[in-house]
This record gives structure tokens, C-alpha cells and sequence, in this order.
């Protein structure tokens, strides 16, 4: 299981630059900003969605400030009607709690079930901030390299206008 320490080391292993910034625990965007340790740089805004049936989970990255309509999102995934995930499914498919949603949690998808989506702005972003499956800390990297980690692990990825 992929926590915050494990996050790091994979980090490193891979040789993926990065930088760490250790916080008080943040629940949300609001929090984050007040802690100040974006310094001007994007932060994420993670969701965790499911379809009707509960067959098809979605992360969806955008950059903080975007509000997401989830019901031109579900027409643009074919996907019926969207909805926040419950907490018990977080916990099965990325193995995180509420406010720990990030993109590596994908690491804990073992069985690759759950597709990610980034919104096509952050394509012009160089690096951005996303929590390392803990939210006392946010680590800064490359979108590539967060991109190249989600599909180096096989899960679906795609850019999506949202």
C-alpha cells in the first residue's frame, strides 16, 4: 500500500523530480491556500466519481479554481449520471481517505480499475501540487510525470476539456 513515505521512495527510486512541502492537514482547496505553501504555483483539485451502476470509477484532476459540471463530464465519458464515490470506495480502489484523494493513489489500483482524467488545462502547466496519498504534505512535479506514472501503471488516462 502506497502511503506518503512510500510516495516518496517511489519518487526517488524513479529518479522523478519533485519537491516536498510538509503542512497541517488540509481537507480542502480553501485550507490549502490559507497555509500559503502554494507559492504561486497550481494546485490540484481531485475527484473521485463513480457511474449509476458502480462499475466505472474516475479521477478527475483539475487545476484548484475550476468548478466541474459533472453533467457535461458525464456525456463527454459516456458514463451515465455522475456521482461522488462513497469513502468505503475510496478506500477500495485507491486506498485513501477523505481529503487524501490524489493521483497517487493510482499506485493502489491494483486492479487498474479506475480511469483518470486530467482537464486539458493543466497540458500548459509545467508542474503542479498534489497531496502523496496524505494530506499533510503536498509534493510539486512535473504533469508529465505524474502522467507517465499513471500510464507506466496501466490504468486509462486521457486529457479531457472540462
Amino acid at each position: 500500500m502506497y502511503g506518503k513515505q512510500e510516495v516518496y521512495q517511489f519518487l526517488k527510486e524513479n529518479q522523478i523530480s519533485h519537491e516536498i512541502k510538509e503542512h497541517d492537514a488540509v481537507f480542502t482547496i480553501d485550507e490549502v491556500k490559507e497555509l500559503g505553501i502554494d507559492a504561486g504555483e497550481v494546485i490540484a483539485k481531485n475527484l473521485f466519481l463513480r457511474n449509476p451502476k458502480g462499475d466505472r470509477h474516475f479521477l478527475v484532476v483539475v487545476t484548484e479554481d475550476k468548478r466541474v459540471d459533472l453533467k457535461k463530464l458525464a456525456e463527454c465519458l459516456h458514463s451515465g449520471k455522475l456521482s461522488f464515490a462513497s469513502e468505503e470506495r475510496l478506500m477500495k480502489y485507491l486506498g485513501l481517505t477523505k481529503g487524501s484523494v490524489s493521483p497517487f493513489g493510482i499506485l493502489n489500483d491494483t486492479e487498474k480499475a479506475v480511469e483518470v482524467i486530467f482537464d486539458r488545462d493543466l497540458h500548459h502547466v509545467a508542474r503542479f501540487g498534489v497531496h502523496p496519498n496524505d494530506n499533510t504534505a503536498s509534493v510539486f512535479l512535473a504533469v508529465d510525470d505524474l502522467e507517465k506514472i499513471i500510464t507506466s501503471h496501466g490504468n486509462l488516462f486521457q486529457y479531457l476539456t472540462i
